[in-house]
């Protein structure tokens, strides 16, 4: 179902069942054109905490000289997790939110030819801002840590 409001086709996945679509409604803009397609689904744990799994398909167009994961893709798709955690955890307007910062750690290098996951949890929502934490995950092995923080949209 794709929301007029949101810009986000959200719908279950055909191919892959236990996920759903997380992609825009045009895609001429950035995540589809350089993410390629991409899947959500949320996790519920034993400890009653919730999370947000958002995973994508590293190709070759994704990678650097060293044939790992450019640094820069591994970013935007941390970014798009913060969006996509806020919006399934909270029911946030991900498409009128804004990044105010974003702080990342590489551990690893993502390969292609494996899904590369970014798993984000919400630490704490206020009236205004959004504090997101998470991992990027590749197999068994840890690729990036990051936490982040989202201005929702101003009323109008």
């Amino acid at each position: 179902m794709t929301a007029p409001s949101s810009g986000f086709v959200f719908e279950p996945s055909a191919d892959h069942p236990g996920w759903s679509t997380w992609n825009l409604a045009d895609p001429t803009r950035f995540n589809a054109q350089t993410m390629g397609e991409m899947l959500v689904r949320i996790e519920d744990h034993a400890d009653g905490s919730r999370r947000v799994r958002l995973r994508m398909a590293p190709e070759h167009r994704h990678t650097n000289l060293l044939d790992a994961v450019h640094g820069g893709v591994t970013l935007a798709l941390i970014d798009i997790a913060l969006f996509a955690g806020m919006r399934l955890l909270l029911g946030g307007d991900a498409a009128g939110s804004v990044t105010l910062d974003l702080s990342t750690q590489f551990i690893g290098a993502g390969r292609i030819n494996h899904p590369l996951d970014a798993v984000v949890e919400v630490l704490r929502e206020t009236r205004r801002l959004v504090f997101v934490r998470g991992l990027i995950e590749q197999d068994d092995n840890l690729v990036a840590a990051f936490n982040g923080t989202i201005r929702k949209p101003s009323s109008r």
